[in-house]
């Protein structure tokens, strides 16, 4: 496989990260992952302004950013993967220098690094649904910042595992805020819920898409934050995000969601995602 590191188009085996990367020592650094549709990458230019803006706020300097789509586009003509559907995964650290918390010199530089990997749909969860779990929030107070210090959220998703489920979703004072690595909606009393944008959650760029699509399906949907103790009122629910898209969620914990099965707002999303992404509707 052909990737992306610093400036070259090398193979993956040949890449070679220093332990001095304030990345491997700190997760001090950032990422995006971005898919792509038969080639074409899906709202790059919102992921690009989502990767800017985490790297604003961490103050990494990386002024070459208008060239990831460009870099994006080339590993899939070079692994050839211009007909298929892909992830391209985005990440770029301060760079190399002494162990310090402080941060270094100017002259640092950041460490790129841009890869690609195929993407598969589970269809089964698509089609029946999957299980969640609930965990309290024990991230840090910035998560709309997409940060490669993922500890909390491996730990959470790891939980979902041991319990059979697909993922673990935040509760923070009583409410619901996200998953370990996806947005969460809920129907309750025919209206779409999700949590508003704010530092308790990632900016999801699926989850914006939902919300577009909403508009155009005349379905209602508010940005407020979701009780937990409503949740069990719901009457459908479903998660999204780049790398699932949208999964409908049939049971959380150890109850069901509505008669257990994908609802129909849940359905249309669906479908309406389906058309944006492919021509032909699995429902």
């Amino acid at each position: 496989m052909i990737v992306y590191f610093n400036g070259k188009f090398i193979p993956k085996e040949d890449v070679s990260i220093s332990p001095d990367d304030r990345g491997f020592l700190f997760g001090d650094g950032v990422y995006e992952v971005v898919s792509s549709y038969n080639g074409k990458l899906f709202k790059a230019e919102k992921h690009i302004k989502r990767l800017e803006r985490s790297l604003r706020e961490t103050r990494i300097s990386f002024p070459d950013s208008d060239k990831l789509e460009g870099i994006a586009y080339k590993l899939i003509k070079d692994n050839i993967y211009e007909s298929d559907d892909t992830l391209i995964y985005i990440q770029i650290t301060r760079g190399v220098a002494t162990r310090k918390h402080l941060f270094p010199g100017k002259e640092t530089k950041p460490t790129v690094y841009v890869s690609i990997l195929e993407f598969q749909k589970p269809q089964d969860n698509i089609e029946y649904g999957v299980k969640i779990i609930l965990v309290p929030e024990i991230r840090w107070g910035r998560c709309d910042i997409k940060s490669i210090a993922l500890l909390p959220n491996v730990l959470a998703n790891q939980q979902a595992y041991e319990n059979d489920a697909e993922d673990a979703i935040f509760i923070l004072n009583g409410f619901i805020t996200e998953g370990s690595h996806n947005s969460f909606f809920a129907v309750l009393d025919g209206e779409l819920l999700t949590h508003p944008k704010d530092n308790y959650i990632l900016p999801g760029i699926t989850r914006d898409a939902v919300i577009e699509l909403c508009g155009k399906l005349n379905i209602p949907v508010k940005e407020i934050p979701i009780p937990e103790k409503d949740l069990k009122k719901a009457d459908e629910c479903f998660i999204s995000g780049t790398g699932c898209e949208i999964l409908p969620v049939v049971q959380v914990d150890d109850w069901k969601v509505g008669d257990g099965k994908p609802g129909p707002i849940t359905k249309k999303m669906l479908n309406a995602f389906i058309e944006i992404t492919h021509p032909k509707s699995i429902f």
